[in-house]
C-alpha cells in the first residue's frame, strides 16, 4: 500500500505533497548517505530519533541550505591555497583508515589562533573547505573505503587532539566552532564511527562525564577520551602503518600526513571519479556540443539581402517558387 503524504504530517508546509512514504523515506536515506546505496536499499533508521515529519523538514531544509550555501558549485571549483598556511594552526585531515576500514579524521586545537589565521583565509572560506570535505567524504572517499573492504561504510574514526588547548582559548574560537558544528549536526549527521579525544586536559574527563549524561547512550558509546597515555587505546583501532609517527604510528608521509590526503580513495584499484566531477564534465561536453545559434539581421556580412535556402523557407511554411515554364 502507498501511504500518502499530507499537510498534517509536517507544520513547515514546504515538504512535497503527495509523495508516498517509501519514496521520501528513500531519497532522504539516499541522501544522507551520499548517494552510496540505490534508493530501493535504504540502511536502517540508524540512532537520529526523528519522526516522519522531522525527516521531511530536516531534508527539505538541507536541500534549501545547499542552494543558498552553492555546495554543488564549490565541490568542483574551492581552491583552498593557503591550507598549508592555515594548517599550522589548525590542522584537519583525513589520513588513511582504521581496523574496520573507515577513514582517519584528525583535528588538532591546540595551536588554534583565529587572530593569525584571519591574516591567512577568512571565516568563511574555512567553513567552504569544512563544506567541500564532507562532500569528499561521501563521494569519493567513502565509497572507495566501502569497495576495498567489500561492505558499505558511512562513518569515520576522528582523532581529536586537545594538547595545548586551554580555557583562554575558548572565547575567540567558540564562534567559529559553533557555526562548524551547526553544519556537521544539521546537514552532515551520523557521520561518527568512533571519536577518540586524546590529551584530554585535568579535569575534561569529569566534566565530560556529567554532560555524557545528555547524550544518547549510542553516541557515547562512540566515544573514548583519553589523557597523554592513549597510544596502546589508539592503536588497537588504528594500525600503526596508517597512524601519523607524532600519535604513536610509524606513517611519515613525504611533505607531511596533514597534507598527503593518503587512503583508498587515492588508490585507482579502489578510487572512482566522484559523481559531482562526472556532473561537471557531461555539463561541459553539453556547452560543447550546443549548436551555434544563428542570428538573423536580415543581411549577409557582404550588405547583401541574406538569402534564405528552400529547405528553411519550408521549414517556416514559405512556398517554395513555381518552376519555370519550359
Amino acid at each position: 500500500m502507498t501511504v500518502k503524504l499530507t499537510s498534517s504530517f509536517c507544520s513547515c508546509g514546504s515538504c512535497v505533497h503527495g509523495s508516498s512514504m517509501s519514496s521520501l523515506l528513500s531519497k532522504c536515506m539516499c541522501f544522507r548517505s551520499g548517494c552510496l546505496l540505490e534508493p530501493s536499499k535504504p540502511p536502517g533508521l540508524y540512532n537520529i530519533l526523528w519522526t516522519v515529519a522531522d525527516r521531511c523538514c530536516r531534508f527539505v531544509d538541507s536541500e534549501k541550505w545547499r542552494a543558498e550555501f552553492k555546495v554543488d558549485e564549490l565541490v568542483r571549483t574551492f581552491d583552498y591555497h593557503e591550507k598549508p598556511q592555515v594548517f599550522k594552526y589548525y590542522p584537519q585531515y583525513y589520513h588513511k583508515t582504521d581496523k574496520d576500514g573507515r577513514p582517519v579524521y584528525i583535528e588538532q586545537l591546540g595551536n588554534i589562533d583565529l587572530n593569525a589565521m584571519y591574516k591567512i583565509t577568512t571565516a568563511e572560506r574555512m567553513l567552504q573547505n569544512l563544506v567541500v570535505e564532507y562532500e569528499k567524504l561521501a563521494d569519493p572517499r567513502l565509497p572507495a573505503c566501502s569497495r576495498k573492504h567489500g561492505h558499505l561504510l558511512e562513518t569515520c574514526c576522528t582523532i581529536m587532539d586537545l594538547k595545548g588547548v586551554g580555557i583562554s582559548k575558548a572565547p575567540s574560537v567558540y564562534s567559529y566552532l559553533k557555526q562548524a558544528s551547526g553544519i556537521s549536526q544539521n546537514y552532515y549527521p551520523e557521520r561518527l564511527g568512533k571519536l577518540y579525544i586524546i590529551n584530554a586536559p585535568w579535569g575534561f574527563s569529569t566534566v565530560f562525564s556529567v554532560v555524557k549524561s545528555f547524550l544518547d547512550p549510542v553516541t557515547v558509546s562512540k566515544i573514548f577520551v583519553l589523557g597523554s597515555g592513549y597510544q596502546s587505546e589508539l592503536l588497537s583501532q588504528v594500525p600503526k602503518e596508517n597512524l601519523p609517527k607524532q600519535f604513536g604510528g610509524t606513517c611519515d608521509c613525504p611533505g607531511g600526513c596533514p597534507l598527503s590526503d593518503l587512503g583508498p580513495w587515492q588508490d585507482p584499484e579502489w578510487a572512482k571519479p566522484p559523481k559531482w566531477a562526472q556532473e561537471k564534465k557531461t555539463e561541459e561536453a553539453a556547452i560543447e556540443n550546443k549548436p551555434e545559434t544563428t542570428i538573423p539581421t536580415g543581411d549577409d556580412i557582404s550588405g547583401k539581402p541574406a538569402q534564405t535556402s528552400t529547405e528553411e523557407k519550408a521549414a517556416i511554411g514559405v512556398a517554395a517558387p513555381a518552376p519555370a515554364a519550359q
